[in-house]
């Protein structure tokens, strides 16, 4: 595919210093702002560079802000000519292009850019059934005492106004493929070997439901998840759980903004696409696998009404 990386989101908070001590304690690390802002705050992760960046926006939160990576200059033609099919006019040079997504109200960019490369994780002994992988040893993750770092940014969740026009925007004119559906709700897609790095849900309003940042395994999730809620237990919203679609392990929390924001682990690879057939899921597997049901915040996020009184008030 043309596209193969989702590089970066910024999103718009009323609260930005608030909001980036939250991500201080996540594990993201602060970087300088890009174009020499004053007021923004830009972390990185171990894998994936500068990832993450906060601006002030008054009212509500939203996502201002969506980069996506390709390898060079004739993909950035070809994602021109289907976004002026879709009677879109993005803006070009010679190395980037934007346009903005009228159901989501976000800005996507893209611009040749690196791949990210990750360092393999080392494995950890497991004791299984019939298989002793660690004899007269104690787990690696128990003896594990340095902070949980993200590895990268994962995914991106959104809401629409117009879920199959903003579908459309992705796989026809950016070149988005799609794992899996939950029919008239939602759509997972690809830009990378993840199964998913943006997903597309219907919505009231036009808004930004979560990010997610990729860690090295399921005890990472629980350890990151668990120094957060030491920290302001108000923090947790749902988790540690598996999802089914994707595959993952999740715990997400929320930053003061009301974002939220995912540790996860073990997510599906769709290396060659002829190997996957999408699929639509609906009920429970929808959501997840096992783990705790969700609350309802998950669901429809506490400042919801608030996010709708600021767009049609």
């Amino acid at each position: 595919m043309p596209l193969h990386t989702l590089s970066r989101v910024t999103i718009g908070v009323p609260n930005v210093a608030e909001t980036a001590a939250f991500y201080d304690d996540f594990g993201l690390t602060r970087t300088a702002p890009t174009g020499g802002r004053t007021d923004a705050v830009s972390f990185a992760t171990l894998d994936g560079g500068d990832q993450l960046e906060l601006v002030p926006v008054p009212g509500r939160r939203r996502l201002l802000g969506l980069d996506v990576a390709v390898d060079d200059a004739d993909d950035l033609d070809r994602i021109t000519h289907n976004l002026q099919r879709l009677d879109l006019r993005p803006t070009r040079s010679e190395t980037e292009l934007s346009v903005v997504d009228p159901g989501t109200d976000v800005r996507v960019r893209v611009a040749i850019g690196s791949r990210i490369v990750q360092t393999p994780f080392a494995l950890p002994a497991y004791n299984l059934p019939g298989n002793i992988g660690r004899d007269a040893a104690r787990a690696d993750a128990i003896e594990r005492t340095g902070r949980v770092r993200p590895r990268k940014l994962g995914h991106v969740v959104i809401g629409s106004t117009d879920q199959p026009a903003s579908e459309r925007f992705f796989t026809e004119g950016i070149g988005f493929k799609v794992s899996d559906r939950v029919p008239g709700m939602a759509a997972f897609l690809r830009c990378s070997t993840d199964h998913h790095n943006v997903l597309v849900q219907a919505a009231p309003v036009t808004m930004l439901h979560h990010t997610s940042w990729q860690v090295d395994d399921v005890d990472e999730v629980g350890r990151g998840a668990t120094t957060m809620l030491d920290k302001d237990p108000q923090r947790h919203v749902w988790g540690l759980g598996r999802h089914h679609i994707g595959s993952n392990f999740f715990w997400y929390l929320k930053d003061p903004a009301g974002n939220f924001s995912e540790y996860y682990s073990d997510l599906d690879c769709i290396v060659d696409d002829q190997l996957w057939t999408p699929r639509d899921w609906e009920g429970a597997r929808a959501l997840y696998n096992w783990g705790p049901p969700p609350p309802p915040s998950f669901l429809a996020p506490e400042d919801l009404a608030e996010l709708m009184t600021g767009v049609h008030g």
